[in-house]
């Protein structure tokens, strides 16, 4: 059946556009005469604000909570890069720091060795160590330098404070020194508070030398410094040497057993100092 348009337009019962159309002008006219009019509708605006208000909140939720999430992941990732980075520069601070601490020890320990070997040799160098004997019957060190570098057989090795040896072997770039501990080794010395004369031989321990041959009627004292007396022409005289540290009275025996502790840091460092005495200091002790 064929369906009846009416004045107003509608189809099958519907309104059509066209009577939308002209409902919704006729509204707006009417709405804008009795705004201009009376002046309500900003009022009924803000009562409809006020009432859509909480569903523009709720609507916003996910929006908020979307922007806090994301800025709460960036925030906690900016600040572990931010922690490992402070770490990493900590780490980095530290090492350094340390490094210069180790290099300032170094060289004080290399002023203490130039200082004392003003004292005793005309010409001096510094070697560095670079073996360290692991015989337990020998007290022995190797050191960086040798033939091209002046060193002689015989030749004094001392540090800051006091005797460490003396030069056995010489090859072209290094040489090997016999500690003042090893069993095979011995060096004149004087009791530097009375000038009693003495030998020190080495023990074979790494920290005793030994002090034999002397009766116990000697005038020698724990505690007594023992210095190089010169004899000999090797060592440089007035050096330290060892320490008297103890002294042992055997009724049954001719001579004390007096051991001693070497005055020069055997194990420590990394550097010795290898001098040419003064010649007319040797000279002048030889005279004495």
């Amino acid at each position: 059946m064929l369906s009846i348009t009416n004045v107003l337009g509608r189809v099958n019962g519907r309104p059509s556009a066209f009577s939308r159309l002209v409902v919704l002008v006729a509204v707006s006219v009417l709405l804008m005469v009795f705004d201009y009019r009376g002046q309500q509708l900003p009022q009924i605006r803000a009562t409809l604000s006020a009432l859509v208000y909480p569903l523009q909140v709720v609507a916003a939720l996910p929006v908020r909570f979307s922007a806090w999430a994301t800025e709460l992941f960036v925030s906690e990732r900016t600040l572990r890069e931010q922690n490992a980075a402070l770490r990493n520069e900590r780490l980095l601070s530290q090492a350094r720091l340390e490094k210069l601490e180790a290099l300032e020890a170094e060289n004080k320990r290399l002023r203490d060795l130039l200082g004392s070997a003003a004292r005793v040799a005309d010409r001096a160098v510094v070697a560095e160590l670079v073996e360290v004997s692991l015989d337990p019957f020998t007290r022995r060190i190797v050191v960086a330098k040798g033939k091209r570098d002046g060193v002689y057989l015989g030749q004094p090795v001392i540090d800051a404070f006091g005797i460490v040896g003396q030069i056995t072997e010489v090859g072209l770039f290094t040489s090997k020194s016999t500690l003042i501990t090893d069993p095979g080794h011995a060096i004149p010395v004087i009791v530097n508070r009375n000038g009693l004369r003495a030998v020190v031989f080495g023990s074979g321990a790494p920290d005793r030398v030994n002090i034999p041959f002397l009766t116990p009627s000697a005038d020698i004292k724990e505690g007594d410094l023992l210095v190089s007396s010169g004899m000999g022409g090797r060592f440089p005289p007035g050096y330290p040497v060892a320490e008297v540290v103890r002294i042992s009275k055997d009724p049954n025996e001719a001579f004390l057993e007096i051991s001693a502790k070497p005055t020069a840091r055997l194990n420590y460092g990394k550097e010795v100092l290898l001098i040419w005495p003064d010649e007319r200091k040797m000279a002048g002790s030889l005279a004495k």
